[in-house]
C-alpha cells in the first residue's frame, strides 16, 4: 500500500518514538523511509541583539546537531531492515519543509509524532504536526 515514507524527527522524546514505530510500520509495508530533519535558519531580524556566536558558528552547530540527529534515525530505521534515505531543510517553518519533502521525495505518506516541543513553546509556536495535517495532499499518520 505505502511504498516511501516520510518520518520527521526533531530529536524529542516522542519524536524518537515515532521514529521508531514507523520504521516498525515501514518494514511491514515493505517500504522505504525518507527520514528529515528541519534545521531553523539564522534569525537575522535580530542582529542588533548581542549574540554569543557568529552565523557560521550557528550554521556549523545546527548542521553538527542535524548530522546526529540524522545518523541515528538512519540507525533506527535499518536496524529494522528498512532502506532509509535522511535530508535536513533549512526553513522557518519544519511543516512546510516536511510537506515539501513529502513531495519532492516521491513519498506517499508521513508518519510523525503528535508533537515536539512541549508546554508554552508548543502553545506559543503552534502545532507543526496540525500544520502538516492541514498542508499536505498525501495521508499524514499522528503517532502519540
Amino acid at each position: 500500500m505505502f511504498q516511501n515514507i516520510l518520518i520527521p524527527t526533531d530529536g524529542s522524546e516522542l519524536s524518537d518514538k515515532a521514529l521508531e514505530a514507523g520504521a516498525e510500520f515501514a518494514k511491514a509495508m515493505g517500504a522505504s523511509v525518507v527520514a528529515i530533519t528541519v534545521i531553523e535558519p539564522y534569525s537575522y531580524s535580530n542582529l542588533s541583539e548581542y549574540r554569543p556566536e557568529s552565523i557560521d558558528q550557528y550554521d556549523a552547530r545546527v548542521k553538527e546537531m542535524a548530522q546526529e540527529r540524522l545518523e541515528m534515525a538512519r540507525e533506527v530505521v535499518e536496524r529494522k531492515d528498512v532502506k532509509c534515505q535522511v535530508l535536513a531543510y533549512k526553513s522557518f517553518s519544519p511543516s512546510e519543509a516536511i510537506v515539501q519533502a513529502a513531495s519532492e521525495n516521491n513519498c506517499d505518506l508521513i508518519f510523525m509524532a503528535s508533537h515536539g516541543r512541549q508546554g508554552l513553546a508548543a502553545v506559543l509556536l503552534g502545532s507543526e504536526t496540525q500544520k502538516v495535517l492541514t498542508q499536505s495532499k498525501i495521508p499524514v499518520m499522528v503517532y502519540r
